[in-house]
């Protein structure tokens, strides 16, 4: 979904969460982010009218028929596959209530040599599971068991915690507003008997609140297994019998399921997963927040998904939503600076050359998806590919997504000028910025400042950039002018940057994505270069100690020289070698827990290993007390050389701000909640 700056964490962060780079029409002024309004209000702010009405300034494209299309995507899905290396594809396209086209492309196993079908061959779209949870919380806003803006815990048999002294609601959760942080652990696991159930899982791993719900975006897969836990406790259903029954039956998906493992029928046409499609084929992904992303369908099945979505919840004689619960579903939500992608009920919207479109993408390690509705002309887009491909290859499904609308639904011709303010205001919103989607109060905080974003002004044009985002496919940065207050347009392509500032007085990036978005960076000691100084520092101190003591050893040795320092000199320096030593010890240990957590591989069985690692730290805390004594001795001994005494001091200073590290990124946080 993201092409994060820091590689580390990459899997972990990203997976499950939907989403390709493509544009929208927007407008921000400074503002403070609204409330959002009741369900009847804001199912009344967009009409069933409107919902379908023809975008008002949309240029004539090509005609999409069938055959120009098939043209269309022969030409570009195969180039696609050989230079990312991936092993295959599947498209599915719906017009006016029919699959309209539908084909597989590649290889579902490439050593086989089986061919992609789209009627059959399971692909795994990750996070577009999510829209099948929250039709069924729609479900049973229909039938009054739930409502959208009661406090949620009402419907559950665990609290989460009103930690801002307002309630969590359904709406603050379907908007991706619940406020929670980001959590990875057991999000995946390594095989079916690690798989616990959700009544199990979600109280053990309940994240830190660390937004007021309703207000700041922040995607979140514990949240959206929140809602399906409170349709299954009011429904009465377990959740797999809830979507057999009402979604997967009626809709006549026939290979579509988010059991797992797979029913025996299933499972000889389930695709394989491939990092690369020239490489090993990986094993079946366990999802242990499956309404989050644990399904498992074919392109077809998800044609007839996104036709009862186009239809306003009518599928055939089968009726899954009334046309108003549907219209609201649908319905852009408040909160988001006008004309930016907002959030629907579950959906959000990706609008493109003037038409409003809504959508979900949905990425596993290795499958990437995206589902598309462009609601204006009755059109539904599905692709999943199956390799998660070169890492320089670019964003295919982005990419066949905007090609898509260029060549059938064009945008008339841009008037954009730059405003006069374009320098001050490039100037005035250049800095370090933060995701929403973030890890704050646990073990991976630390994910934050690693990741931080900077936002460039360049002189040259007045232009800004992102700098290690929003690349574009040459990896080059991708330039925004100013064209409106605060509204910043990609000098070669739809991306837009909103800025607003929030109740602090900090800026907002609101980007395509209304899932998330960039908060400015306020404090010293949360800034990047000030943390990469305190470590480096530390780091580099320890390390350099450590070399030097037996380097001095053989020097002094080979000049027949004796250590000048009394016994209790000597002590002091012993204990800092130690001190150097543990804070060594930690270093490898961490690079070795986190390199399991980047593969998934920790999970809680791993928490002793995380644990063991905590408490070295906590060593390390001591000897960093340590450092500091025999610094302060070294002070007040006149016979020892005054560089050691130097090198002494930047050694406690080194030490403490390493364990200050630890301690203010949470790395000794002992609750193992991530």
């Amino acid at each position: 979904m993201t092409n994060w700056r820091s590689r580390f964490l990459l899997n972990a962060v990203v997976v499950l969460a939907g989403g390709g780079l493509v544009g929208a029409q927007l407008c921000a002024q400074e503002q403070k982010v609204a409330a959002p309004k009741s369900s009847s209000a804001t199912a009344k702010s967009v009409p069933a009218s409107a919902m379908n009405a023809p975008a008002a300034m949309a240029a004539h494209g090509q005609e999409l028929t069938a055959t120009d299309l098939s043209a269309f995507l022969d030409g570009l899905i195969p180039q696609q596959l050989e230079k990312g290396d991936i092993a295959g594809a599947v498209i599915a396209v719906v017009k006016d209530g029919k699959v309209f086209f539908e084909k597989g492309y590649g290889y579902a196993d490439v050593e086989k040599k089986t061919p992609v079908s789209p009627q059959d061959t399971l692909f795994r779209p990750g996070s577009i599971s999510k829209t099948f949870t929250w039709t069924a919380v729609m479900q049973q806003v229909e039938q009054g068991k739930l409502n959208l803006d009661a406090d949620v815990n009402q419907y559950l048999d665990f609290k989460i915690p009103a930690t801002f002294g307002k309630p969590t609601t359904l709406r603050d959760i379907m908007t991706h507003r619940s406020g929670l942080e980001e959590t990875i652990k057991d999000l995946f696991v390594g095989e079916e008997k690690e798989l616990t159930p959700i009544s199990r899982y979600l109280p053990s791993h309940l994240p830190q609140q660390i937004f007021a719900p309703g207000t700041i975006p922040a995607y979140s897969n514990y949240a959206t297994t929140v809602a399906a836990y409170a349709v299954q406790r009011v429904s009465g259903q377990d959740f797999n019998d809830y979507l057999d029954e009402h979604f997967f039956k009626p809709l006549n998906m026939t290979r579509a399921t988010f059991r797992q493992p797979l029913a025996e029928s299933l499972k000889p046409f389930m695709s394989n997963g491939y990092d690369l499609g020239s490489g090993k084929p990986k094993h079946f992904e366990w999802v242990e927040v499956a309404p989050a992303g644990s399904l498992s369908a074919s392109a077809e099945s998800m044609a007839h998904w996104m036709i009862m979505h186009l239809q306003n919840g009518r599928y055939g004689d089968a009726q899954i939503l009334k046309l108003e619960t549907a219209v609201q579903m649908h319905a852009r939500q408040e909160g988001w600076p006008a004309g930016m992608n907002a959030m629907c009920l579950g959906f959000y919207e990706q609008n493109l050359n003037g038409h409003r479109v809504i959508s979900h993408g949905g990425d596993t390690e290795l499958f990437h998806s995206d589902l598309f509705l462009i609601l204006d002309s009755n059109v539904g887009l599905f692709v999943s590919y199956n390799s998660a491909g070169r890492p320089e290859h670019g964003d295919s499904r982005g990419d066949l997504y905007i090609k898509f609308m260029d060549r059938y639904f064009p945008a008339p011709p841009a008037n954009e000028t730059v405003l006069a303010t374009a320098k001050e205001d490039a100037q005035s919103v250049a800095g370090p910025y933060k995701v929403s989607r973030r890890f704050e109060t646990n073990i991976l905080a630390l994910t934050t400042v690693l990741g931080e974003a900077k936002i460039v002004a360049d002189p040259k044009d007045n232009t800004i950039y992102l700098d290690g985002f929003l690349k574009k496919e040459n990896g080059q940065p991708r330039h925004f002018q100013e064209i409106g207050p605060m509204l910043f347009k990609s000098v070669d392509g739809p991306e837009k940057m909103a800025f607003v500032k929030d109740s602090s007085g900090r800026r907002t990036c609101y980007i395509d994505y209304p899932f998330m978005v960039f908060q400015e960076v306020g404090s010293a000691l949360d800034k990047q270069a000030f943390n990469y100084l305190v470590m480096g520092l530390g780091i580099g101190v320890v390390v350099l100690t450590i070399l030097f003591w037996p380097v001095s050893a053989i020097l002094r040795k080979h000049y027949k020289q004796s250590l000048p320092l009394d016994q209790t000199a000597r002590k002091w320096r012993r204990w800092a070698k130690i001190a150097c030593i543990i804070d060594l010890l930690y270093l490898l240990g961490f690079l070795w827990v986190f390199t399991l957590l980047q593969k998934l591989e920790l999970g809680s069985g791993g928490d002793f290993k995380l644990h063991l690692l905590q408490v070295l730290g906590l060593l390390g805390g001591i000897g960093a007390l340590l450092t500091v004594i025999a610094a302060i001795k070294s002070w007040t001994d006149s016979s020892q050389w005054v560089w050691y005494k130097i090198w002494n001091t930047l050694l406690a200073v080194g030490c403490v701000g390493f364990f200050w590290f630890l301690v203010y990124w949470h790395l000794l946080n002992f609750n193992l909640n991530y």
